[in-house]
């Protein structure tokens, strides 16, 4: 396809999208004659290809593909209603791929909703990695005000380390260094570092009741303070099993410092002027 060709199918692509209850989607109706269909009804065996690929796939139809009705313009100023179906990125690329290839239109469909869900799983990720150094930055600063209150009380570094494993194996069910050993976690590193997003915020509110907690009651000593944490912990467990959530069953997450650093990287391209051009 020549690079005009390739610009005004782009652009028809995108004025055609429209939103629906927050997802953004293609109208059916729309995007047939873009695809080099000349009739809906000839269109209507490619969504239905589509529908059965995506049933087959594990994915929600309806979420997918939403039947609707469209009002469309006939002679003389009047209207008729007809049967419609609003398309995700991803139903769209369903039907380009169950496409004949042969045609440009839909060669360039194939591709083009190929990159838009490939960025949308991008920019998924990121949000998903940003989330996970978020907690695993509000552990770090909760971890270090209960350390600062405990201190208060008598509890050394020693102490604190001590109090935080027994939360650990309450929290998990396995103690922290065997835990540290199934997940693949250097022995210099901290848990936390390598603990997916629910077990990080799982131990941050934890360590949270647990520094309310000891200020309220007014808890001084190893033994009254370790009792705590450890209820607290259980609790949190409690919660999270009732809802069919087992913490040690989760595999490792990314190495943290990994993740803040392919984010960093990344960001730095963003704002970089000639990586724009």
């Amino acid at each position: 396809m020549k690079t005009e060709e390739i610009k005004e199918l782009f652009t028809q692509f995108e004025s055609i999208v429209c939103d629906y209850n927050g997802v953004e989607c293609w109208s059916a109706r729309e995007l047939y004659p873009l695809l080099g269909y000349s009739q809906w009804r000839n269109f209507l065996p490619a969504i239905e290809k589509a529908r059965i690929a995506c049933k087959n796939a594990g994915e929600d139809i309806t979420y997918h593909f939403a039947d609707v009705r469209k009002m469309i313009s006939l002679a003389k100023g009047a209207e008729r209603e007809v049967d419609n179906t609003l398309l995700t990125r991803y139903a769209c690329y369903l039907i380009a791929q169950n496409g004949d290839p042969r045609k440009p239109e839909i060669a360039f469909a194939q591709n083009y909703f190929a990159v838009q869900t490939r960025r949308a799983e991008l920019i998924e990720q990121r949000l998903l990695d940003y989330e996970r150094i978020n907690a695993r930055t509000k552990l770090a600063e909760t971890e270090k005000l209960l350390s600062g209150v405990l201190y208060e009380r008598g509890i050394d570094s020693k102490g604190f380390a001590t109090i935080r494993s027994k939360g650990d194996k309450a929290l998990f069910r396995i103690d922290t260094k065997l835990l540290k050993r199934k997940l693949g976690v250097p022995d210099s590193r901290p848990l936390a570092d390598f603990l997916p997003t629910i077990s990080i915020k799982a131990k941050d509110f934890a360590a949270e009741m647990t520094s309310v907690n000891v200020q309220q009651n007014d808890l001084y000593g190893q033994t009254s303070i370790e009792n705590e944490h450890v209820d607290n912990n259980l609790a949190v467990r409690d919660m999270l099993v009732s809802r069919g959530i087992f913490p040690e069953q989760f595999p490792a997450g990314e190495d943290i410092k990994k993740v803040e650093k392919r984010l960093k990287k990344d960001a730095k391209k963003l704002n970089d002027p000639k990586k724009k051009r």
